[in-house]
């Protein structure tokens, strides 16, 4: 049987900001229309060809392709297979058919097969196959019309295991010549990647019943893309699908659309649409030919569900909510997805469906768990742009960040870019995860690639127009002001170095000048806000494509931001951690004491060597993943009587989150915390249990961590900031390599911004001063890097 195709009068809007407008339904309609008229005329015609002077027996004529779609446009070629019964005279059949066609002007492709011969053809050429597979009896013989169509949808299911690899290599090979359609300037709307073509192909793929047919939204995108295609072929009067530049004002025009930007617009949101939906077919299909190749596996009860963190399992390769995922969490959507993505693993789309209609979204100001979920999100790298394209099909991105539809789907009219600018915003933040280690506050880096463009579509310079856009969503998404004032600088300054670099002398000292006066936009963060721009501009360009950066580019960047450092004084080392009155009121306590409210745990006891990261082990063991803490030894408090203390005493402070599902009892975990404090819990031991017992799959890719001894920052310790992907039990892995080195930590600030760790330790010797030995120095720092390998 034909397959299932949407009425020709059932057609929605067109995707795009101007796709609801009257004159462009009008001028669509129209052009319907005419396909419609069209196919009926050609119907008619051809009928007339095959039964005059009579119909003969056992013959049918079949349509194929865009024909027996009756998606036919002026430029599109007519393809029919005339089938018969072993007849002796079908070349003569056949010649009173093909040559009036051919006298005509018709662009044809013909052949002449019995149903056997076509059966033939079908299974050993991919592309007949396809054909065939939307095979429309035009006239003659019915039931010889049916039976190849069914013979050819049978042979199709049986093939399938070994058909669809072969279908998505063939439909990967055609990407890669031509390109993906939502990112191209000159498109071929019907070869692309997100073009006709893959729709076609998605419903021979729904032909096999591996998967379901098209929804909607795609169906409204091919349609759109059907209307541009024949609007091309109509102004052009040739039959290419290459919608070229200098063509472009026309074809607007003839669809109703008042300029061609428009017309790309549409055209991104439908290319886009088809992809999206392209990606979860293939996966699927990969399931499906993985599950037919696999040897059996055992059989287990229930379904496997793995969990990946708060709300959100690893089901059958796709991401779905957890049984216990709370919809009115605001931060739930952002977790889930950055969830997914540090996975590598895709969301499923019931999953995103559900979190579009009933999961709540971040408040104004956003909490600090919905922050570091998109920080966490975006610094998944690559990954990240899957589960970002997700949430943006959904419509849930233009929510979660107003002004971000101005930029949506934009096209940028310039060779030098490769993709639109919301996606060239995404890629560069992608592209930031790998640099991360280069900055001290990740998260604004992430952040600020994120937005560095948010300005293009508005008034004036965007850079300008974009810094007072970031001014309000940084302040949205829950920042301090100080952290506001540093991405609207980056913002604004996000094009310093690279066309300072090339445009100006670095080896003039006013140059060089021009880079310290204008980071020093933000007192006191100036060195910060330098290593954040020079970040960002390898991003940025390695985003915007090769001709945009190279190797003298990065040269002469790196170069004048090195100098710009120079001139600096060096920046502002990290503050050390002080006590805070409820802190020093705990510490009162005569020996230990510890207190759990919430997802905040402060202990105090005498201060000891391995105290941190043995108290970190703990929380591990109760799966509570280390936000931040801040740890200080001070002298012991007087007694209660009066009298002088010796010694002193540690107060650590921590806040913690549960890794997934609910938080441990409070009661329970103080317990824990204080059987390691009086020596009673061997805290290696458990973890290397928990360790063996938990399965892990490879994530994404993360860049390497980092370590470095911070000179200057201290008189009376060795300061050591550690950068690394945040994973559980970091903290002990790095507070137990510092013990091994015979190390005491003194004071520590730990901070997980998003997915990263920005730790910072303040550590002495056994004779509490701080470290001056070069090998010494290396050895701590190999120490630490090979703990967190």
């Amino acid at each position: 049987m034909p397959l299932a195709r949407p009425p020709a009068g059932d057609r929605a809007p067109m995707p795009g900001a101007a796709g609801g407008t009257a004159a462009a339904g009008t001028a669509r309609a129209a052009l319907a229309a005419a396909r419609a008229a069209r196919a009926g005329d050609l119907d008619r015609h051809l009928t007339a060809l095959l039964t005059t002077p009579a119909a003969p027996d056992g013959v049918a004529l079949v349509a194929v392709g865009s024909h027996a779609r009756r998606e036919l446009t002026p430029g599109g070629d007519l393809d029919l297979v005339l089938l018969h019964r072993g007849r002796d005279d079908i070349a003569e059949i056949a010649d009173r058919v093909w040559y009036p066609l051919w006298d005509s002007g018709t662009r044809l492709d013909h052949s002449v097969r019995t149903v056997h011969e076509a059966r033939t053809v079908a299974r050993d050429d991919l592309k007949a196959a396809l054909g065939l597979l939307s095979a429309r009896r035009v006239a003659g013989d019915r039931t010889l019309a049916d039976e190849l169509r069914a013979a050819v949808l049978a042979d199709w299911r049986a093939a399938a295991p070994a058909r669809l690899p072969d279908l998505s290599a063939m439909c990967r090979e055609r990407w890669e010549t031509h390109g993906e359609l939502a990112f191209l300037l000159e498109p071929d709307l019907k070869e692309a990647h997100g073009g006709l073509r893959d729709v076609h192909v998605m419903h021979a793929v729904a032909a096999s019943w591996v998967a379901s047919a098209p929804d909607g939204r795609v169906r409204a995108a091919h349609d759109l893309l059907l209307d541009v295609r024949h609007a091309l072929h109509e102004v052009t009067g040739r039959s290419g699908d290459r919608l070229v530049l200098q063509e472009q004002r026309a074809v607007a025009r003839a669809l109703g659309l008042p300029e061609a930007a428009v017309l790309q617009r549409s055209i991104v949101e439908a290319a886009r649409t088809i992809t999206y939906a392209g990606s979860h077919l293939w996966r699927r299909v990969e399931r499906f030919a993985r599950s037919r190749n696999a040897r059996p596996a055992p059989r287990r009860r229930g379904v496997e569900r793995r969990p990946l963190g708060n709300g959100a399992v690893e089901h059958e390769g796709e991401v779905v909510l957890a049984r216990n995922a709370d919809l009115a969490d605001p931060a739930l959507v952002l977790r889930v997805t950055a969830a997914a993505a540090q996975a590598g693993l895709p969301l499923a789309p019931a999953t995103v469906s559900r979190l579009a209609g009933h999961a709540a979204l971040p408040p104004v100001p956003w909490p600090a768990g919905a922050r570091d979920a998109l920080v966490s999100l975006l610094g998944a790298g690559p990954a990240a742009i899957a589960g970002w394209e997700a949430l943006d099909q959904a419509g849930l991105i233009v929510r979660l960040l107003p002004g971000w539809e101005r930029v949506r789907n934009r096209p940028q009219r310039n060779p030098v870019h490769r993709f639109t600018v919301d996606r060239h915003l995404v890629e560069t933040a992608a592209g930031a995860a790998a640099l991360t280690r280069e900055v001290a506050r990740p998260d604004l880096l992430l952040i600020g690639a994120l937005l560095h463009d948010i300005g293009k579509g508005g008034p004036g310079d965007h850079s300008t127009t974009g810094a007072l856009v970031v001014r309000d969503l940084g302040a949205r998404l829950g920042f301090p002001e100080d952290d506001v004032r540093v991405l609207e600088a980056l913002v604004r300054h996000h094009l310093l170095l690279p066309e300072t670099a090339t445009r100006r002398d670095i080896d003039d000292p006013v140059t060089v000048q021009s880079v310290v006066t204008a980071v020093s936009d933000v007192p006191g963060r100036e060195r910060e806000l330098l290593d954040l721009l020079a970040a960002l501009a390898i991003a940025d360009g390695t985003a915007t494509g090769p001709a945009a950066w190279g190797t003298w580019k990065a040269r002469l960047v790196a170069e004048l931001a090195r100098r710009a450092a120079a001139a600096l004084s060096g920046g502002t080392p990290p503050p050390a951690p002080v006590l805070g009155p409820a802190h020093l009121a705990l510490a009162r306590h005569d020996g230990a004491a510890v207190r759990v409210t919430g997802s905040h745990i402060t202990i105090t006891a005498p201060d000891r060597p391995g105290l941190l990261w043995r108290a970190a082990g703990v929380l591990a063991l109760h799966r509570l993943a280390v936000r931040t803490a801040r740890t200080i030894s001070s002298p012991h408090p007087p007694a209660r009587d009066g009298s002088a203390s010796s010694g002193e005493t540690a107060v650590l402070d921590f806040t913690a989150v549960p890794e997934y599902g609910t938080p441990p009892d409070p009661a329970d975990l103080e317990a824990d915390l204080r059987r390691m404090l009086a020596g009673r819990l061997d805290v290696a031991a458990r973890l290397e249990r928990r360790t063996r017992a938990v399965r892990t799959r490879p994530g994404v890719p993360v860049p390497p961590p980092r370590v470095m001894i911070l000179d200057d920052a201290s008189r009376t310790a060795t300061v050591i900031e550690v950068r690394a992907h945040d994973r559980p039990g970091l903290l002990w892995r790095v507070g137990r390599a510092l013990g091994a080195c015979g190390l005491q930590i003194r004071a520590a600030q730990v901070d997980t911004l998003g997915a990263e760790a920005v730790d910072v330790f303040y550590v002495v010797d056994d004779e509490h001063r701080p470290l001056d030995d070069l090998n010494t120095l290396n050895t701590v720092r190999a120490r630490i890097l090979a703990a967190l390998h």
